[in-house]
């Protein structure tokens, strides 16, 4: 019987210099370090401990925003967790950032979600962690993301779920459901079948553009102009498929037939959705609240924080808006602790 070694890791490329968006915490030791799927990706993240920790420690993983990289604000959870007291790790999803992974720039439901269970795998298995005691978070698609490995991964003990999209509904329905129908999902399979067709031909896949430049036109939607002042503006990062020329043209496509959430419901876990009041997103949070709780034996600890006139990036860095008391919190309440 051929025996693989599931531990060997590519060996990758990672800046050891600070480049995150935030300022180096003096509360916490940071290391870069690298763990694998069991797809053989190499992820890359970066470790974050309480200065002078000692014993086991409860440990969490955070992963986020869709299109982001762990210099941008799942590192700033993640330090700002570590300064609470917990182990924490901000991971660059398969494919993205200084993870591994060819072709670049691709993203996939199944992939993504074994990236967060990845994550728990290297975290049980670490001398100063507690294997009992492992959260995750995830930042806006990957809270979508960290739901979907809550309900299969039974080691993690609670989910915080921050600003979240659903990424297999807004790419099948389009924004608001506005693209909710067999024709319009037709149209944009049929548009992306030919592309990989021409694609395929030339060698290369093209890239499908990330935020609009700054300045954003009058007449854009709110929201583009709040993405674009996050990801071209106070925290651009060179690495962020967001902040310069987006995902594969195709990288996204099989979330159109592969909704992640069917069966969110039966998660035993604690989970903890918190979505700003005036985010765009705010739908995706609140069904995925509902869908969560209806006809559940588990309902008991779940919960939704509606955070009054927060709109979706306020999440992402507002310091004076993230609720980190409150996830603290909930993590202590639910065995993270």
């Amino acid at each position: 019987m051929e025996v693989f070694d599931i531990m060997k890791t590519e060996e990758l490329k990672m800046i050891t210099a600070w480049d995150k968006t935030f300022p180096k915490s003096e509360k916490v030791d940071h290391k870069k370090i690298t763990f694998v799927n069991r797809y053989g990706i190499t992820l890359a993240a970066d470790m974050y401990t309480p200065r002078n920790a000692e014993g086991k420690l409860p440990a969490i993983a955070v992963s986020g925003p869709f299109g982001a990289v762990k210099e941008q604000c799942s590192g700033l959870y993640a330090q700002t967790m570590a300064e609470r007291g917990f182990l924490t790790i901000a991971f660059d999803p398969s494919y993205t950032g200084e993870s591994g992974g060819l072709p670049r720039y691709m993203a996939s439901p199944d992939i993504n979600t074994e990236d967060f269970m990845a994550a728990v795998d290297f975290l049980s298995v670490q001398d100063n962690v507690d294997a009992d005691k492992i959260g995750i978070i995830g930042i806006c698609g990957w809270g979508g993301m960290a739901i979907n490995a809550a309900a299969l991964d039974t080691r993690i003990k609670a989910t915080v779920a921050s600003t979240m999209y659903d990424m297999t509904r807004v790419n099948a329905n389009g924004y608001f459901d506005s693209e909710d129908s067999e024709e319009a999902r037709f149209a944009k399979k049929l548009a992306m079948s030919n592309l990989r067709t021409e694609e395929y031909k030339k060698g290369i896949y093209s890239r499908a553009g990330g935020c609009v430049p700054l300045p954003v036109p009058d007449d854009a939607p709110f929201f583009v102009k709040d993405y674009s002042e996050y990801y071209k503006g106070r925290c651009y990062h060179e690495r962020s498929l967001n902040s310069n020329e987006g995902w594969n043209s195709i990288g996204c496509q099989s979330f159109m037939n592969q909704p992640i959430l069917k069966y969110s419901n039966e998660i035993r876990s604690a989970v903890f959705i918190i979505h700003g009041e005036k985010a765009h997103s705010y739908y995706f949070g609140k069904d995925a609240y509902e869908a969560m709780i209806r006809d559940s034996k588990y309902a008991a600890n779940k919960e939704l924080l509606t955070i009054p006139d927060a709109v979706h990036t306020d999440l992402y860095d507002n310091l004076d808006v993230i609720p980190f008391n409150k996830m603290q919190k909930f993590f202590e309440e639910n065995g993270v602790c």
